[in-house]
Order: C-alpha cells, then sequence, then structure tokens
C-alpha cells in the first residue's frame, strides 16, 4: 500500500512539472508572437540561423550540466520553434511593395491559393486569374507588377500564350516543377523581366521558415530581387540553379522518386495482406516508408501524372539504368553471390560517406518520431 501512495506522490509531482511546462509554453508563445510583430516592423526575416544555431547550442549545453539528455532538449526547442514560426505567420513583413499589384494565374488552385494569402498577409494587393475570371483577365491584369502563374505543367504554354499583354515592367513568374519549358514559354509571351520559381514543398505546409525554393534566371534577373527578398522574408531557402541543371536534378529528385514510389504502392495494392496488417508488424523504419507512399497516393493523380509525363523522355534512360541495377542485384541474389552484394553494398556507401553520420543521426530521430505515432494509433 505505501507504494502505491508513494507512486501516486510521484505522479502528482509530475502533474505538477508538466503544468508548469504548459505555463512557460504559453509564456514562450506571448514573447514569440510580440518578437514576430517586430519582425514585421521592421521587415527582418522570420528564420535567424545564427540565433538558431547559438540557442540551441546553449540550451544543450545546460542540458548535459544539469544530466539532462541534450538530444531531448533539442527535441523539444525545435518543437517550439516550429510552433513559433507558425504563429509568426498571421502578419508578415512587405520587404517589395513595388511588386504590388500581384495577379495569380491559377490563384484557385492549391499552390496558387497559398502564395495568395502569403503575398496578402505581407500586404500586397492580391488578384486572382483563373477559369472563372477569364472574361476580365484585361481588367484584372491591368497595371500588375507581378504576375505568378500557378497551373497545372501541361496546361503553362496554352494558358500563357494566351495572356494578355503584360506592361514592360512586369515581373512575369512560374512555379511549375519544371524550368527549361516554362521559362522558354514566359520570355516568348513577354518581352519583360521572367524568372523562374520550384517551391519544393506543397501546398500543406504549416510554414514558410526553411522551405526550398530553387530560382531558375529568365530575363532582366535584377528585377526578380524584390520578389526573393521577400521570400526570404518568409523564411525561405533559396537556391539559384540554371534551369538546364535544375531539369536534371529533378529528374532523379523528383521524378525517379515519384516513378519507384509509384510502382512500389502499385506493388502492395495487389499483395495479400492488407494495410493494417502491414502497419501492425511493421519496425519503425518502414513505418515511415509506408508514410512516404501512402503520402503520394493521398495528393491528386492529376498532378503527380503530369510531372512523371513532362519528364520522361529525359528519365527514360535513367529508368533503364535503374531496371539494370535492379536486375543485376536479382541475378546476384540467384545465385548466392554474397561477395558481390557487399561489393556494390560499399560502391553505394562511398557515395554517401561524406553524410552518412549526418543522416543516421537525423534518421534516428525521424524514425523515433515514427515509432511514436505507430504507439498513439
Amino acid at each position: 500500500m505505501a507504494d502505491i501512495k508513494q507512486l501516486d506522490k510521484l505522479r502528482e509531482g509530475i502533474d505538477e512539472c508538466d503544468a508548469q511546462l504548459v505555463a512557460l509554453l504559453a509564456r514562450r508563445n506571448s514573447i514569440t508572437e510580440q518578437i514576430g510583430a517586430i519582425k514585421q516592423q521592421t521587415g527582418a526575416p522570420l528564420h535567424a540561423p545564427d540565433r538558431e544555431a547559438t540557442l540551441l547550442a546553449a540550451r544543450r549545453q545546460e542540458a548535459i550540466n544539469q544530466g539532462v539528455n541534450p538530444e531531448l532538449v533539442e527535441d523539444i526547442l525545435r518543437r517550439m520553434m516550429r510552433e513559433a514560426y507558425q504563429n509568426q505567420q498571421a502578419k508578415l513583413a512587405c520587404s517589395a511593395p513595388q511588386l504590388s499589384p500581384i495577379v495569380i494565374v491559377g490563384g484557385q488552385g492549391a499552390m496558387g491559393q497559398l502564395f495568395a494569402q502569403q503575398f496578402i498577409r505581407s500586404g500586397y494587393e492580391v488578384r486572382i486569374l483563373d477559369k472563372d475570371q477569364q472574361t476580365n483577365a484585361q481588367e484584372i491584369l491591368k497595371d500588375a507588377k507581378l504576375v505568378m502563374v500557378s497551373v497545372p505543367i501541361n496546361a503553362l504554354d496554352t494558358v500563357v500564350a494566351k495572356l494578355p499583354k503584360l506592361d514592360d515592367d512586369c515581373l512575369l513568374v512560374d512555379i511549375t516543377s519544371v524550368k527549361q519549358s516554362p521559362i522558354k514559354a514566359l520570355k516568348a509571351a513577354h518581352s519583360g523581366p521572367v524568372v523562374g520559381l520550384h517551391p519544393m514543398f506543397g501546398p500543406d505546409i504549416s510554414h514558410w521558415v526553411k522551405q526550398t525554393v530553387v530560382v531558375c534566371e529568365g530575363r532582366d534577373h535584377l528585377a526578380a530581387q524584390g520578389l526573393l527578398q521577400q521570400l526570404q522574408v518568409w523564411g525561405c531557402q533559396l537556391v539559384e540553379l540554371d534551369a538546364k541543371k535544375h531539369d536534371e536534378a529533378m529528374q532523379i529528385i523528383q521524378v525517379m522518386r515519384h516513378l519507384t514510389t509509384f510502382v512500389y504502392g502499385q506493388f502492395l495494392a495487389k499483395q495479400g495482406h492488407t494495410l493494417e496488417e502491414l502497419r501492425s508488424c511493421s519496425s519503425p523504419i518502414y513505418q515511415l516508408e509506408l508514410m512516404m507512399v501512402g503520402r503520394l497516393f493521398a495528393q491528386s493523380p492529376e498532378l503527380y501524372s503530369d510531372i512523371m509525363l513532362a519528364q520522361f523522355d529525359n528519365v527514360e534512360p535513367l529508368l533503364a539504368q535503374y531496371q539494370d541495377t535492379f536486375a543485376s542485384t536479382l541475378t546476384k541474389l540467384k545465385v548466392g553471390d554474397k561477395a558481390a552484394l557487399i561489393d556494390s553494398f560499399a560502391d553505394a556507401k562511398a557515395y554517401f560517406s561524406d553524410a552518412t553520420a549526418h543522416f543516421l543521426t537525423q534518421s534516428r530521430s525521424l524514425l523515433n518520431k515514427a515509432n511514436d505515432a505507430k504507439v498513439l494509433d
């Protein structure tokens, strides 16, 4: 009985600590909201990487000094930072007022709405030009200083070609996942400044901080600097790439990845096991893989079909190499050639060698989160 009473007493102590943590989180949220308001007034970027790194290092050392796991402290801090960035989204600084008014072509789509909302939060005048507004296109585009095209890849050429003539100083932008062909279409339709953007995220992000946007030069790149500064104020990480280099990278990063995920999802659907059965006995790493496969099939089939089809001619040789690698591995397995398998492993490992320690640390954190989610289900 005494042990039960002692356990209850200790649990009361945990409840008290948890209540104090909640109160501290509320206080921290209040402070971060005030910081967000000052950033909005001064035009300071939402993300201050040097401050973040210094804060994390200091708190990790304090954790070590007090016998607390520094990884736990960093996990908590990063989650709180994500919440802070989310809280600071309500009203954002406007770093390039000369870009207003902004017209988003395809602004009723998910990505168009995402950009429209963010521009509005920063105080820009935003107009939407979509199928429902075509009859008023001339009026909507009048005096526009930035026109952003947010339409499916396979519709971009047609949509851009039909745009009324834009003012010479208007910046024309696209946000598709392919860059060479869209930039060519934009330059053919408009004599003024052109830039290609590829947001490496979808419309379901909670905030823009640390989100990558690839920037490909089109024409008169200096005119795009205001837009790029605005993206940085929102916290985006900009990567400037030649359009050809971008498309070659995306053939591996996006198209090959989507294709293999697409094929694996179809394969799973034909097996004799339900998803529940697979999840019930999966390791954290397979749980993560299932999440990523499921994520693709939770989204638009039109979008992913367009992404895969848009660069298929360029990706076909890569697919052939992938099939050869798969077939070669299968042959080694069939003949039981362990030495050859180890050699192949070593060859691939050499490619990842500089990043293996970093990837191991990052993946361990993700696996822990996947395992937590599985338990909670």
